[in-house]
C-alpha cells in the first residue's frame, strides 16, 4: 500500500499549527486539488475530542472525485487522525502530529497510507501523489505564514 512521511520544523507553535490544520473548512482556500468540503455532521467526544464528518471534492484537470472522511481532532495531545469513509479509495488514513520545539517552533509529522479501488484512477493519479503531499505540507506552512505571520 503506499505511503507517504513528512516531518517539518516551522516556525510557529505547535497549537496554532494544530488549529489551522483542524480548520478543514478553510482548506478550499488554499489547499492545492481541494475544490469543496462540506461538514456532514461535527460532535464533542466525551473526553474532549472532537469529532467531525466531511466530504472533500478534490480535482487535477478533467479528474474530479468526492470521499467522505472522518476526522478526529485531540487538542490535549494535538494529535489529528483522518479515516477513510467513502469515495474512490480502498484504504485512505492519514494522521497529524504536533510537538512543540521552543515558544515560537514546532515539528509537524504527517503520515498517509492510501490504497485507489479503481486500478485505473491509481495508475492515472498515483504517481501524482507523493508530488501533491509535498504541495500540501508547503500549502500549510504557507497559511500558517499568512495567518500568524510570517517569523524570523
Amino acid at each position: 500500500m503506499p505511503s507517504f512521511r513528512t516531518n517539518r520544523i516551522v516556525p510557529h507553535p505547535a497549537r496554532a499549527m494544530f488549529d489551522l490544520v483542524a480548520d478543514v473548512e478553510a482548506y478550499p482556500n488554499f489547499l492545492p486539488l481541494c475544490r469543496a468540503l462540506t461538514i456532514r455532521e461535527r460532535s464533542v467526544l466525551p473526553d474532549g475530542r472532537s469529532l467531525l464528518v466531511a466530504d472533500m471534492e478534490v480535482g487535477y484537470r478533467a479528474i474530479r472525485e468526492r470521499f467522505t472522511s472522518r476526522v478526529t481532532c485531540d487538542p490535549e495531545n494535538l494529535d489529528i487522525l483522518v479515516e477513510y469513509v467513502d469515495g474512490p479509495f480502498r484504504h485512505l488514513e492519514n494522521r497529524w502530529h504536533f510537538l512543540e520545539r521552543g515558544e515560537r517552533s514546532c515539528k509537524i509529522e504527517f503520515d498517509i497510507a492510501y490504497e485507489f479501488k479503481s486500478r485505473t484512477l491509481a495508475v492515472l493519479v498515483g504517481g501524482m501523489f507523493e508530488t501533491a503531499f509535498r504541495k500540501f505540507a508547503e500549502a500549510f506552512e504557507n497559511r500558517a505564514d499568512l495567518v500568524y505571520g510570517r517569523a524570523g
